[in-house]
């Protein structure tokens, strides 16, 4: 399998950290969606990373998606979501939260970095839904006691939570402060020593 797209995006990342932690091999492309378009449009016509290439020449796009299909391809016991209710279902909203989180702050750094006009309604906006979402999310990790989000094992939504406020902080210096979020900010600090998540890291870089 061919994994395209650079590990500052908080989604590619993810799905290489559980490629890893799944033992699936993969190929890696660190191909930027702005400097090397020309290369990942035939696999990706919107231009979006992750993109997964399959070994038919398949290629999946999206995050959930591809978390999707690699689930399919180890057995149900390792899987990283949890497989009964309700909390299969509240992993997938814990991580539905993250992914819309980091599409706020990609669009709020596209506002006021690439636009000449930047409109202050809409950053605003974006930086109500962020402070919301890490306030529900934080709320939820410190109800829970267990060493991981959902039980003793590390998961889906344990991972895109710490990819996710890796580039938050990082594409947006002092936006927030980690210490009104005091579990999301024990839980990913506890999550970037892991030896995978220092493997699959690169600092951000500002698309130009």
């Amino acid at each position: 399998m061919l994994l395209i797209g650079q590990f500052d995006s908080p989604f590619v990342r993810r799905v290489a950290i559980a490629l890893r932690l799944y033992g699936l091999p993969f190929e890696h492309r660190p191909w930027s969606t702005f400097g090397d378009a020309g290369k990942i449009r035939p696999y990706s016509p919107l231009l979006r990373v992750p993109v997964l290439v399959l070994e038919d020449g398949d290629a999946l796009t999206d995050s959930h998606a591809i978390i999707d299909y690699i689930d399919s391809l180890v057995p149900a016991e390792r899987r990283m979501y949890p497989v009964s209710e309700p909390e299969r279902r509240r992993a997938l909203r814990v991580a539905a939260l993250a992914c819309g989180l980091a599409d706020k702050a990609v669009g709020l750094f596209y506002e006021t970095k690439l636009h000449e006009r930047v409109s202050q309604l809409w950053v605003d906006r974006c930086k109500a839904q962020i402070g919301g979402v890490l306030a529900l999310l934080d709320a939820d990790r410190a109800a829970r006691t267990t060493p991981h989000w959902f039980g003793e094992t590390l998961g889906h939504a344990d991972i895109v939570v710490a990819t996710v406020l890796r580039h938050l902080n990082e594409a947006h210096p002092g936006l927030v402060s980690m210490q009104t979020y005091p579990a999301l900010a024990a839980h990913a600090a506890r999550l970037e020593r892991m030896p995978v998540f220092r493997e699959i890291s690169q600092p951000f870089i500002a698309p130009a």
